[in-house]
């Protein structure tokens, strides 16, 4: 007997599955050159047209949910050290970093961090050097296989709207995307809500402390 197990599925997948959605052939590699650019520095681009068109639509959605801050990729007091020029640098896989709201760093109620420069910046002391490491809450950056499965699920439709768009402009086939769209949406919300264990009563940073009641519980017997 054999078992076959599911995982995370591939950028490739995810392409193929757009590109489905609008009526394209599927791909068995993304073709890719690197072009060479005015300032001598190199990008790689994607050959095919349509699948380019996906390609970047998919990588631009991707940025764009993630940056909303999900318990996968939000971290909370992160240390940041100063360089040797007590410049803190914003980091390269960073969507979004703010300084801590932990009540127990006092003295962070009169820091008001932005990135600057590709540095960090306190606005309210109006520079941009920094004595000691600093604590952050960060919103990541994560490599495609590293998302929860929900996440990538609604991803892929929301990209595949957006290319609808784009390629077909078909009314009737963008709604029916924004369909499928919105069902993925919640289920990403749902796994959300399960991982991040929310409640009426709030978040605390470490997690909810509060369980809600549960009505079968009531029906149990000691």
């Amino acid at each position: 007997m054999s078992f076959h197990t599911t995982g995370s599925k591939t950028e490739l997948q995810a392409i193929n599955q757009i590109l489905a959605s609008v009526g394209q052939a599927p791909v068995t590699t993304l073709e890719t050159e690197t072009v060479e650019r005015a300032d001598g520095s190199t990008v790689t681009i994607v050959t095919n047209p349509d699948v380019a068109i996906a390609y970047d639509t998919f990588q631009e959605v991707s940025r764009e949910v993630q940056a909303e801050g999900w318990t996968f990729n939000k971290e909370y007091d992160f240390p940041l050290a100063p360089d040797g020029n007590k410049h803190i640098a914003f980091p390269i896989n960073a969507l979004q970093v703010d300084i801590s709201n932990n009540p127990a760093y006092t003295a962070y109620a009169y820091i008001d961090l932005v990135k600057k420069g590709g540095y960090l910046y306190d606005r309210r002391a109006h520079t941009d050097e920094w004595d000691d490491s600093i604590y952050c809450d960060i919103v990541w950056w994560r490599e495609w296989t590293d998302l929860p499965a929900p996440i990538q699920d609604y991803i892929t439709a929301r990209a595949a709207t957006i290319v609808a768009s784009r390629i077909v402009g078909d009314s009737n086939q963008y709604q029916i995307l924004q369909q499928k769209e919105a069902y993925c949406r919640a289920m990403a919300i749902e796994y959300e809500c399960n991982q991040g264990d929310y409640s009426y009563f709030g978040t605390p940073r470490e997690g909810s402390a509060y369980q809600s009641f549960q009505p079968f519980k009531a029906l149990q017997r000691w």
